[in-house]
C-alpha cells in the first residue's frame, strides 16, 4: 500500500505478555481503530520491562512512524516503569503532574493516597494527560508518543478520548472474498498477478480450518474503496475459474 497516510507503532511493555501469563488483546482493537481513522499500525513489538529496551526502543519507533502507542507498565508497582522511561527517552524530568496529581488525590480518602498510587501521577515533564473514565489514573502523551494502560477495558477507554484528537487520514476499507476447499498453492499466481496490478493495495491470503471445511481467504485493504472491491472481484474470477464457489465477506467463526 502506497503510504500516504500517518503510520503508527504499537509496543506492548510487560513481562507478563512476553512469558505468556497474560494474552494481550489490545493489538486488534488498536489496529483496527486505528484503521479506522486513517493511522494504520505498520508495526507491533512485545518487549520486557527493561528500561533500557523501552527507552532505546521509544527512541527508535517515535522517529520512524508518526504515532507511537504504548500499553503497560503504568501501574503502582515496581515493574511499572513505562512513564520513568518515557522520560528518559526525551531527556526530560519526570515529576509530579499537577493536573493528574490533584485528580488522583482528590479520588482517595484522606492517607489512601500513598506512595504506590502517588507513582501513577508521576509523568514526563511537558505531558498532556489521556483521560481515564475507568479508574481515574490518567495516561499521556509526549509529542507523537501516546501513553496508556495495559488492561484492555482501561486501555479502550483512553483511546476513545484519545482518538478525536489524533490527525488521521484517509480510513483504510478493507473488502474480502473466501471459499471452502481452496488452496493457496492453487492461486498464489493469479494473486501475484492482481497484486501487480493493485500495488496501492494490501492483498493478503489467509488459510482458515473449520470442522465443516478448509479453505482460504483473500482480503483486500486500502484507502480507495472502489480499487478494493474490483481487486476482489478479479480474485473472484480466479476462484470461479479454479472451479470453487466464492463468498463474499470473512467466514464465520467456528
Amino acid at each position: 500500500m502506497s503510504e500516504t497516510n500517518p503510520t503508527s507503532c504499537l509496543l506492548v511493555i510487560g513481562n507478563e505478555v512476553l512469558s505468556g501469563r497474560t494474552q494481550d488483546a489490545n493489538i486488534r482493537f488498536l489496529a483496527i481503530r486505528l484503521g479506522e481513522i486513517g493511522i494504520p499500525l505498520r508495526e507491533v513489538r512485545v518487549i520486557p520491562d527493561v528500561a533500557e529496551t523501552i527507552i532505546a526502543t521509544v527512541n527508535e519507533v517515535r522517529q520512524k512512524f508518526d504515532h507511537v502507542f504504548t500499553t503497560g507498565g503504568i501501574g503502582p508497582t515496581h515493574d511499572d516503569i513505562t512513564s520513568e522511561c518515557i522520560a528518559a527517552a526525551f531527556g526530560v524530568p519526570w515529576e509530579p503532574q499537577p493536573e493528574a496529581w490533584a485528580r488522583m488525590e482528590a479520588a482517595y480518602r484522606p492517607g489512601e493516597f500513598n506512595a504506590a498510587r502517588q507513582r501513577m501521577a508521576i509523568m514526563p515533564r511537558g505531558v498532556s494527560l489521556i483521560e481515564n473514565a475507568i479508574s481515574v489514573a490518567p495516561g499521556f502523551s509526549l509529542e507523537n508518543v501516546h501513553v496508556m494502560a495495559g488492561v484492555p477495558r482501561i486501555m479502550q477507554s483512553m483511546f476513545d478520548t484519545l482518538a478525536p484528537t489524533l490527525k488521521g487520514g484517509k480510513p483504510i476499507i478493507s473488502r474480502a472474498v473466501h471459499a471452502l476447499g481452496l488452496a493457496e498453492g492453487l492461486i498464489a499466481q493469479g494473486l501475484t498477478d492482481v497484486q501487480n496490478h493493485y500495488p496501492h493495495l494490501d492483498l493478503g491470503s489467509y488459510p482458515y480450518y473449520r470442522p465443516t471445511g478448509n479453505g482460504v481467504t483473500i482480503v483486500a485493504k486500502g484507502t480507495e474503496a472502489a480499487d478494493a472491491e474490483t481487486a476482489i472481484a478479479a480474485v473472484t474470477r480466479l476462484i470461479e475459474d479454479l472451479g470453487k464457489t466464492p463468498i463474499q465477506g470473512e467466514p464465520s467463526e467456528g
